[in-house]
């Protein structure tokens, strides 16, 4: 053990919290100065201080129903206040005593967990098409060309090779976006996103059609980083990304834009993915010093990075000839791997 390395992942109690050490830590076969066990994994003061923030900050994220943020923190101008299992309130002085830490619960700043008033317009029936406007007007327009391709996933279809297959769905009224007599065709430039939206199993028949715009169509694009005054509190741009990241309870809302834009002469939306955060392994709503990195310069490119794009086009594009069938293959799912985080079950 080297003359940094303080603990090792047998010292702890907690599976979780020795599982996560494991894949943090340096293997090597000297004791640990700690425990005396020389079969554990290394660990210094750096990754020590990695395991605190990993277990216990991301792990104790929590998702109302707008938003994301840690139940817990820690620093050293504190004591330990919570209280978490039996084997956790052993290991947790563990790292009290190598980072001179204490651990509490974090109050998040408000607009963290939804507190944001357009995404609360949006939220309300009688203010939302307000909202809408600026959407339309403080979002870019962009035109997807005819040469740029994109995917779109079917299981278990009738007829595979039919092209109609990959239209949108006859039957609309499930999705985001579509809602009764408004169809409206998924699909995205990530394949692999394109296989989570569909929420495949190694028991579907699974197809992919590679598509392409016949001409130029015009999209709202709700992907961007835009440039905005105010606080996090009056954000647009937050408020687009937690209705994006929400479940269905948000549905009603992008079905009602959708409708709208569709109006307004566009031929489709493009929007952040829900699994987003899944694909790209980033934390939902990074902070510094309590101001979202969104709203930071330097972090732009970070933040873009951390955005799956979607397209959601209107009405029966392939029908319609506005898009073209380029190819369609059977698609095989050779492998699933699964990058996981663990955190406390119980915090009091």
């Amino acid at each position: 053990m080297s003359n940094t390395d303080k603990l090792c992942s047998e010292c702890f109690t907690d599976q979780g919290l020795k599982l996560l050490a494991e894949r943090i830590g340096i293997e090597n076969s000297q004791s640990c100065t700690n425990c005396s066990n020389s079969n554990g994994i290394k660990l210094n003061i750096e990754q020590i201080e990695n395991l605190a923030y990993r277990f216990f900050v991301i792990g104790s994220i929590f998702k109302p129903d707008y938003g994301a943020a840690p139940l817990i923190q820690f620093n050293e101008h504190q004591k330990t206040s919570i209280k978490l299992s039996k084997s956790l309130q052993k290991d947790i002085k563990l790292f009290e005593k190598e980072l001179g830490v204490g651990f509490f619960h974090y109050g998040p700043r408000l607009w963290m967990i939804g507190e944001i008033e357009p995404l609360k317009n949006l939220q309300n029936k009688k203010t939302r098409k307000s909202i809408f406007d600026r959407i339309i007007n403080e979002f870019p327009t962009i035109l997807l060309k005819e040469n740029e391709l994109f995917y779109r996933i079917r299981t278990n279809p009738k007829n595979p090779i039919a092209e109609n297959e990959y239209d949108s769905s006859p039957y609309p009224g499930n999705g985001r976006f579509d809602s009764e007599n408004h169809q409206v065709l998924y699909g995205s430039q990530d394949l692999e996103v394109c296989i989570h939206e569909c929420r495949v199993t190694v028991e579907d028949e699974i197809y992919v059609a590679t598509l392409k715009p016949n001409k130029a169509l015009k999209l709202l694009d709700l992907t961007e980083l835009i440039d905005e005054e105010g606080t996090e509190f009056e954000s647009l741009d937050l408020s687009i990304q937690m209705l994006f990241l929400a479940s269905k309870h948000s549905y009603e809302i992008s079905k009602e834009l959708s409708l709208y834009v569709s109006e307004k002469g566009f031929d489709g939306i493009i929007y952040p993915s829900f699994f987003s955060l899944a694909r790209t392994g980033k934390i939902p709503f990074p902070t510094v010093y309590g101001i979202s990195t969104r709203r930071i310069p330097q972090y732009k490119e970070f933040e873009k990075s951390s955005t799956i794009p979607n397209l959601a086009l209107f009405g029966s594009p392939i029908k319609d000839k506005k898009i073209g069938v380029e190819n369609i293959n059977k698609l095989g799912l050779n492998r699933i791997i699964y990058d996981y985080q663990f955190g406390p079950a119980e915090i009091n």
